[in-house]
């Protein structure tokens, strides 16, 4: 079973798929289909929901609450803990970034064979030197 961790970039493609401007969409709903068929297994920061519901509101408001509904339902693993926020906060520094972007990368590498994938190829670039991070563009089918 594969193990991940999703940033907002790519469970915001899920919910609004139909966005011209949302590139890579078909390779998120092919994940999605593995995680609903059990083939992927996402743990979570313990932020996504919240994080994905800001973006939710700003662009499908007529959705978003129902959307995090859906989301919640999903009921993935959340991970927490002291040593994921110290995790981020050098993540943080070292690659001048929000730590709330870096959160999800500090889940993936408290997690043994597990890889962040986002959409966010800014954040893709300045990390992949510290690992376990992967563009969704190059995610194979699960």
């Amino acid at each position: 079973m594969t193990r991940l961790v999703v940033d907002a970039s790519v469970v915001v493609k899920w919910l609004v798929p139909h966005r011209k401007d949302e590139a890579d969409t078909e390779q998120a709903l092919i994940l999605l289909d593995g995680i609903k068929r059990g083939r992927v297994h996402v743990h979570q920061p313990v932020h996504w929901l919240a994080e994905t519901a800001a973006v939710l509101v700003r662009l499908s408001p007529e959705t978003a609450a129902e959307d995090v509904a859906d989301l919640y339902a999903m009921s993935l693993p959340v991970e927490s803990g002291p040593e994921i926020f110290l995790i981020a906060c050098d993540l943080a520094q070292a690659l001048n970034q929000h730590v709330f972007d870096t959160l999800c990368h500090a889940v993936t590498l408290t997690l043994p064979n597990t890889m962040l994938v986002t959409a966010d190829a800014r954040y893709e670039r300045s990390a992949r030197r510290r690992g376990a991070i992967m563009l969704l563009r190059d995610l194979s089918p699960a």
